[in-house]
């Protein structure tokens, strides 16, 4: 299984419509896929058409109360299922502070929990704080969704120093395998440029000892597009909601790029 914290510490840059439509991309494509929203927004739950139950433990009763993942996931289409988060998830930052081992306790939770998916895809807070302290020592796999923007370099410099700090003292098989660029403009000048420029810093840390010295930036763009915006606000991915918009094409491309990167590593191993 994949287990593949999705990362920014800056908000807007799509990472949560990246999470729910890459994993919807590739529960299409026929593997199964678990969404965790540890983001106290909640905008992911929603995204999947979840509302908050009080019948119904999420993310924050895993965390807090050692609820087994089994009792929060739902399964929201075929081969797609989902633990949500609410608005309590807030206060978990506090009443975590003085928990030892609090950055390990999902990871304790998903060595309990006996599904099996292909794909973990976990929506992380934008924030670097316990939430996504608890993703990365429970992930194998970080994803960066950015905007190509000037201030998205300084941001992806402090992402990566964060990865390295994690797998150096929580998580050592922790590492950066994709840069997803989001909210795409072709006509820009800057779009480009900034693409150029993180593909060209990852390049030159090929041959070093950090966490994305195998990292790539995938080739395929999300560029904007008003309909990824809009479905959202009726609880569903882009492939329920316009399976037609070039929204849809981007997220199965960028779900074939995801998948190809096993047959890389199969024939790596080989």
């Amino acid at each position: 299984m994949r287990r593949i914290a999705v990362l920014n510490q800056k908000g807007g840059v799509g990472k949560t419509t990246t999470t729910v439509n890459l994993a919807a991309a590739l529960a299409e494509a026929g593997r199964t896929v678990c969404v965790l929203d540890l983001d106290p927004q909640a905008h992911a739950t929603t995204h999947l058409g979840l509302e908050p139950s009080e019948d119904r433990p999420s993310i924050y009763d895993i965390l807090v109360a050692s609820t087994p993942i089994n009792q929060a996931r739902v399964e929201v289409s075929p081969g797609l299922s989902a633990v949500g988060s609410d608005i309590n998830l807030a206060a978990a930052e506090v009443e975590l502070a003085g928990v030892v081992g609090r950055e390990l306790l999902l990871r304790d939770a998903l060595q309990q929990d006996s599904a099996q998916f292909d794909y973990l895809l976990m929506d992380c807070a934008p924030s670097l704080g316990v939430l996504s302290l608890n993703a990365l020592a429970a992930a194998t796999e970080v994803f960066i969704p950015l905007q190509p923007h000037f201030f998205a370099l300084h941001g992806f410099g402090k992402l990566l120093e964060t990865t390295a700090l994690v797998a150096r003292r929580i998580n050592p098989g922790l590492r950066v395998t994709g840069v997803v660029v989001c909210l795409y403009d072709s006509a820009t000048k800057l779009a480009h440029e900034v693409c150029r420029d993180i593909e060209a810093f990852l390049e030159k840390s090929r041959a070093s000892n950090v966490p994305w010295a195998e990292a790539r930036v995938f080739e395929t763009r999300i560029r904007r597009n008003v309909k990824l915006a809009e479905c959202p606000s009726f609880g569903q991915s882009i492939f329920q909601y316009a399976p037609k918009c070039p929204g849809a094409d981007d997220y199965r491309k960028l779900a074939g790029e995801v998948m190809a990167q096993e047959s890389l590593a199969v024939r790596a191993a080989a």
